[in-house]
């Protein structure tokens, strides 16, 4: 749990200035921001209008998935949506039944958009904007005044942003009142659908606006810069956030390299091999692995790595590699081709365990075993996002 809080810290201390977390807070608007390079694609960042509409603390929320706030009647369909533009790493916006933290169901707008590196065009985050949506009946509910800024409105706007088929409320009441009504509401009738208005949609629109200004500002003076559009570069092959998920559940220590660019950079590291290195995620992207050789590294246990790539087959060695803090380790490491839906080699992946460790596998299985089980697990997920992918186009 402390190794994925550190990643959370990374996520945005590697990106932007210690200050964006501040300018964050400033925004007045309802969004969590999420890494889907970290295992789980977790929330590492949530505003004070979003921890205020839900109910929960920040400690409650950071490390989350987004699906912790889903319940019963939350649409699937929609849920599907929002996966597919994340696998796709394009923006959405759906309207959404989410459960605030005493279980009591609202519509809202969900605004998604991906935050992409200047550098490589890899998508760092997802900005998810989330309006509570106010339904038609009470928008014509004489007597009241919809604000759209201030706090008598925020909190009838908590209140009939539920949708419900009732009318709940007067045009005033105290936080404590609306918070009772909310909770002795959570029995009644939910509508199937709530639509949401121009005006919300604009909403949702400008924060997404506000949220990614700041952190393009914020992540200018780290030298790391991000922006909303993807560069196009030339040449240039992405691990898609899909992807970037599915390897995420893998524990073993593993990268992938890809052979189609310039000298055969690592362009996904998992957790575990950031830990037992010692580098940052970083430091290894872009790289060649080349930087885990050191002065006592056997070359002819090198040659015969290149020999395997050359030949496009699998190899299995015991080299003596180094550690950012210039310690050795002996290196138990199997490299194979990973092949996509059509039988091309999209990647090479090098699952690593160090002979020193005392981490025994809980299940038993032999280093070899471990190894070749992670593999497999890398080739299907690979397999089948260029087979989904494909399907998508056609």
């Amino acid at each position: 749990m402390d190794s994925q809080l550190s990643l959370i810290e990374q996520s945005f201390n590697n990106r932007y200035s210690s200050w964006v977390r501040d300018a964050l807070d400033d925004l007045p608007d309802n969004f969590t921001i999420t890494d889907p390079s970290i295992s789980g694609h977790p929330i590492v960042f949530a505003s004070r209008g979003f921890l205020k509409m839900s109910g929960y603390s920040r400690e409650e929320v950071i490390g989350r998935n987004g699906r912790f706030f889903q319940g019963p009647r939350t649409n699937r369909r929609s849920v599907m949506e929002i996966r597919e533009a994340i696998r796709q790493e394009r923006a959405i916006e759906v309207n959404l039944l989410n459960y605030r933290k005493d279980g009591a169901p609202f519509w809202l707008l969900f605004r998604m958009s991906p935050v992409f590196c200047k550098e490589d065009g890899r998508v760092t985050h997802f900005v998810a904007v989330q309006v509570p949506i106010v339904s038609k009946k009470h928008r014509r509910n004489n007597g009241v005044s919809l604000s759209e800024d201030g706090e008598s409105g925020g909190l009838r706007e908590l209140v009939f942003g539920s949708c419900r088929r009732e009318v709940c409320s007067d045009s005033l009441l105290d936080l404590d009142r609306v918070l009772a009504l909310d909770s002795d509401s959570r029995g009644l009738e939910i509508q199937d659908s709530c639509e949401a208005s121009d005006l919300e949609k604009q909403r949702a629109a400008t924060a997404i606006n506000n949220v990614l200004s700041v952190l393009v500002n914020y992540s200018e003076s780290t030298g790391r810069p991000v922006c909303g559009k993807r560069c196009n570069l030339p040449g240039m092959i992405f691990i898609s956030s899909s992807l970037h998920i599915s390897l995420g559940r893998i524990k073993q220590s593993f990268v992938l390299t890809d052979p189609h660019l310039p000298d055969m950079p690592i362009v996904y590291a998992s957790d575990a091999f950031l830990k037992m290195t010692g580098y940052d995620r970083h430091e290894v992207l872009g790289y060649n692995c080349s930087f885990l050789n050191g002065v006592d590294t056997d070359t002819a246990t090198l040659n015969q790595i290149e020999e395997s790539i050359r030949t496009e087959r699998a190899c299995t060695v015991r080299i003596l590699n180094y550690r950012k803090d210039n310690s050795s380790f002996w290196n138990f490491l199997h490299i194979s081709p990973v092949r996509n839906a059509s039988g091309k080699i999209a990647y090479f992946v090098s699952v690593q365990i160090d002979e020193g460790s005392k981490n025994q596998d809980r299940h038993g299985l032999s280093p070899e075993m471990r190894q070749l089980s992670a593999v497999g697990t890398i080739k299907v997920a690979v397999r089948s996002l260029s087979m989904s992918a494909g399907t998508s186009k056609s």
